[in-house]
């Protein structure tokens, strides 16, 4: 069944100018607008220019629009900047943002380039992300990797239709490829000779993964000097939230020490160890392609996952720097840091299930309500007609703190 769900905003110069607003939307719903629910929606289109003080109803019938608008109350946007963050490996799930396909052309034709671009293999991925029962196992990198760059990728894509330009974009692992795509280091086509790379390289590698730790980095060192080089501080994602890589053997036998200490542990959806030397050999090659890429500055800042900072031109330039990336620990939680250092953020994740949203939450600037942040995706796989009602809240947000939005594409 497709989703009915709707979205409906205005706005006033105050709160008096709010509420004739709501008053018209209310005479709209009531008796202007044409029978059919959604129609009168497609057709309502606010005052403009938008005002400060701000409303959204989200309904999918005219009782349940009604219902809302009767309880709903001004908001005094903050027009915090956006920064898109953009999750990685791990993040994956069946089916995820399938939901959107055929739904949003913005979305829609942004997977459609990758699919095309990954050529024979394209039709594959596609088929695969839309059915329940894909034929390879989800977390292979053969296809988590290519799906989570060009769901990351769309959903940026989508955000930016709406006419909404991010003041900064972080993106983690796989997700700082579908950064430097939207920000125009690398052209679509040469992303995906940089994922095709990457797969082609690391495909058939003795398995491997990545352990999600609650501790510091630090406190974990001594657990892995029975281990050295073998198991590695992978990813920071946080204070107090690591992610440890490497082989599948020494990899459990950490796990198994950690948890009769008394650590909390979970193995993330992966089956190469990412992040870690055991594949950086395999990597060796990857200079000469990323070389003959025509890479540029971003048009967008990017705060590296990888260096923890502001990226600046020369390393988005940097051959060695995107060859060796995968090897690589992931500095997300320290790159998040500075970019809430440098002040108040309405922070959008683009890619499914909600991990670095939660990540954001613990964080003090969100937590503290100075920033906040807000997933476009749902956080557990389901029904297509969530992606869509995700979607549609997180536009909401963006108009209520002030961002001024087309909704021609809606």
């Amino acid at each position: 069944m497709p989703d009915r769900r709707r979205l409906l905003v205005w706005s006033g110069a105050d709160e008096q100018d709010w509420e004739r607003g709501r008053a018209a939307l209310r005479r709209w719903l009531s008796e202007d607008g044409p029978p059919a629910f959604q129609d009168a929606v497609d057709r309502w289109r606010p005052p403009a220019p938008a005002g400060p003080v701000r409303g959204a109803v989200l309904a999918e019938t005219r009782a349940e629009a009604l219902a809302v608008l009767a309880d709903t109350t001004p908001a005094r946007g903050r027009n915090r900047p956006v920064a898109l963050l953009f999750p990685g490996q791990g993040a994956q799930h069946p089916r995820m943002g399938a939901g959107l396909y055929d739904r949003d052309p913005t979305f829609t034709a942004a997977m459609d380039e990758v699919f095309e671009l990954f050529g024979p293999d394209g039709q594959a991925i596609r088929d695969d992300w839309r059915s329940p029962r894909p034929d390879l196992d989800l977390d292979d990198l053969r296809r988590a990797q290519p799906l989570l760059f060009a769901v990351d990728r769309a959903l940026g894509a989508l955000v930016l239709s709406w006419g909404v330009r991010p003041a900064a974009l972080l993106g983690h692992s796989v997700g700082e490829v579908a950064a430097a795509a939207l920000a125009g280091v690398f052209s679509v086509a040469d992303a995906v000779t940089v994922m095709r790379d990457r797969i082609d390289r690391l495909t058939g590698l003795p398995p491997g993964g990545m352990l999600a730790v609650a501790a510091g980095a630090d406190e974990l060192r001594p657990f892995l000097a029975d281990a050295p080089g073998e198991v590695v501080v992978g990813a920071v994602n946080g204070a107090r939230q690591v992610m440890l890589a490497g082989l599948d053997g020494p990899l459990r036998q950490v796990e198994r020490t950690l948890r009769a200490a008394g650590y909390g542990c979970r193995r993330a959806r992966a089956t190469t160890a990412f992040h870690s030397p055991a594949i950086a050999t395999a990597l060796a090659g990857s200079r000469e392609v990323m070389a003959g890429l025509p890479l540029r500055p971003p048009d967008i800042p990017i705060y590296s996952g990888y260096t923890g900072g502001l990226m600046s031109g020369a390393t988005a330039v940097d051959a060695d720097f995107w060859a060796n990336q995968p090897a690589e620990p992931v500095l997300f939680g320290p790159a998040l840091d500075l970019l809430l250092a440098g002040g108040d953020y309405l922070l959008v994740e683009a890619g499914p299930s909600e991990s670095l949203t939660a990540l954001a939450r613990r964080h003090p600037k969100v937590r503290s309500g100075a920033s906040d942040v807000v997933a476009l995706l749902p956080a557990v796989p389901g029904e297509g007609e969530r992606d869509r009602r995700a979607v549609l809240a997180a536009a909401a947000k963006l108009w209520l703190d002030g961002h001024d939005l087309d909704l021609s594409s809606m």
